[in-house]
């Protein structure tokens, strides 16, 4: 399995075309290989534990049971080209062009899809999709493919903290009471800092307009953010010393397997492998805070929408076995990913490692345009 990282992007739109959209004939003669082998490509946009897991696991597994179909990946370090690779592809699917990648695991695949530039998928032809429940089903629609979840959680010193905080205002007053015993990252380099901005941002909308930001995008609900952000502000003083942000999830994890500070939020795949790899000692726990709760989601897979019917086919089969019993085994097992089957169906080992997760009542973060946003806001309004 060879995999491909992609260069700088922010030239030109035609040479991002030749690198993250490769953008080829519809009638692509190379669906198969003369010796009647398939090549498939997985494009990733994300972090270097996802393209290990494919790589190292679920690759070389599926290869094993379909030696006729070869895949490879392609990856997008941290997703920092979405938006080119988003761009490219809506160019081939318009023109009906086929793309350099056969299957998609990106954050962008449920917005890709929603806008038409991912193929529709169904149980007729991934039949594992009949196991996984509908609302997390719903959650990507009907182009997206279910294949994983994780939620971000409180993660504490119980050494240092014997009972917790169970909601939001808990979490604020506790910081508050213990100035630098707890730190998040800066919202734009991890999810898991990015969470905690969004929980308390959460906390001064409606419902409805919660909902709205989850699934639309409606650029003046923004000023509605302005008492949270002000409260993050506020909060500063009280964080790891006095208002240092550390930069992505992996430093968060490290300040509080250090000890130096007793409580952050992390990410429950993380925060799982962390501990198995001692980064984080036993004696750190996690829970879910309500009112609101931290967010998380499924992750998903996509098939661009002119993918050559023979290759469709193998990406197809290839999703399908990331959704079997022993794909799901294989991602609880590389990335401590929430399963999107049911438990009974997995080794009991497994099960019980994840008896209390429920990816299909994880409380959505904000709409990928409001995300971006909010990040950018927070750089400009929160640190002194």
């Amino acid at each position: 399995m060879k995999t491909r990282v992609l260069a700088g992007l922010a030239i030109a739109a035609a040479a991002t075309v030749a690198l993250s959209g490769c953008v080829q004939s519809a009638n692509a003669s190379n669906a198969s290989d003369a010796d009647g082998t398939t090549d498939l490509t997985v494009f990733i946009s994300g972090d270097t534990n996802v393209r290990d897991l494919w790589d190292k696991s679920l690759i070389p597994a599926f290869e094993k049971a379909n030696p006729k179909i070869h895949v490879s990946t392609s990856i997008d370090l941290h997703g920092e080209h979405d938006a080119q690779t988003q761009a490219n592809l809506a160019t081939a699917v318009k023109a009906g062009k086929s793309v350099a990648y056969d299957l998609v695991d990106a954050g962008f695949v449920t917005t890709a899809g929603k806008a038409g530039l991912m193929a529709t998928v169904s149980d007729s032809t991934i039949p594992n999709l009949k196991d996984v429940p509908d609302a997390t089903k719903q959650q990507g629609g009907d182009s997206a493919i279910p294949y994983r979840a994780s939620s971000v959680l409180l993660a504490y010193d119980a050494k240092k903290v014997t009972d917790p905080p169970k909601t939001l205002d808990d979490l604020l007053a506790w910081i508050k009471a213990n100035p630098g015993e707890f730190a998040y990252n800066s919202p734009s380099s991890g999810g898991s800092g990015g969470s905690f901005v969004a929980t308390v941002l959460a906390k001064y909308l409606t419902p409805a307009e919660q909902e709205t930001m989850q699934t639309k995008y409606d650029k003046s609900l923004e000023s509605k953010w302005d008492e949270g952000f002000a409260a993050l502000k506020d909060l500063g003083p009280s964080t790891y010393q006095k208002g240092v942000y550390p930069n992505g999830n992996d430093q968060v994890v490290q300040l509080l397997g250090s000890g130096q500070i007793a409580m952050a939020p992390v990410w429950s795949d993380q925060f799982i492998t962390s501990q198995k790899t001692g980064i984080i000692p036993k004696t750190v726990k996690a829970v879910q805070i309500d009112d609101p709760s931290f967010t998380g989601s499924a992750s998903f897979l996509g098939i661009p929408k002119t993918e050559p019917a023979a290759k469709k086919a193998a990406a197809e089969k290839l999703a399908d076995f990331v959704l079997s019993a022993k794909g799901q085994q294989l991602v609880a097992s590389a990335v401590s990913g929430y399963p999107v089957i049911p438990l009974d169906s997995l080794p009991k080992s497994v099960a019980e490692q994840f008896a209390d997760a429920n990816p299909s009542q994880l409380r959505l973060g904000f709409q990928s345009d409001f995300s971006a946003d909010m990040n950018a806001a927070w750089d400009a309004k929160v640190p002194q």
